[in-house]
């Protein structure tokens, strides 16, 4: 599938595209700080799936993900602290956050969707819905958390 068919790549463009807008209207002093730094990093979400589309190897995709997941998440600071430093309202803030949390959560089904290609001893997570046992005390454990090899009986 081309990149430019997903539907979170589209997405994650658009988004590109309307914190360009947003970013010039910010103070001149910001145009090289803040505002460049939102900029790259909402252009580097889509880029980073759009480099690792193509590539032959699932881990290299999955890869691609990941990183635009992250960028994804640095641009939402970026905005963060656009409001806090009184560039964008609350409102606006909490509107680009959720469509970037949006895009997150698409991303997340992907790397899923590209983890069951990969035989199931290689697979870095568990892809059931049911939370992952350590055949431990659980209880006692937060889920996802590793454990020390003693505390293994």
């Amino acid at each position: 599938m081309d990149v430019e068919n997903l539907e979170v790549y589209q997405k994650l463009c658009r988004l590109h595209i309307d914190v360009c807008d947003l970013t010039h209207k910010w103070p001149q002093e910001e145009k090289y700080e803040l505002g460049s730094q939102a900029r790259r990093s909402s252009n580097s979400a889509p880029a980073q799936l759009a480099e690792k589309n193509d590539d032959r190897h699932i881990r290299n995709k999955i890869e691609g993900v990941n990183r635009g997941r992250g960028e994804a998440a640095e641009t939402i600071h970026h905005l963060f602290m656009a409001k806090l430093k009184g560039y964008i309202t609350e409102k606006v803030y909490l509107e680009f956050r959720e469509r970037y949390k949006e895009c997150i959560r698409m991303l997340n089904g992907l790397e899923k969707t590209l983890e069951r290609k990969i035989p199931e001893r290689e697979r870095r997570w568990q892809l059931s819905e049911e939370p992952a046992g350590y055949g431990v005390n659980d209880e006692t454990l937060l889920q996802g958390w590793p454990i020390n090899a003693e505390q293994v009986s």
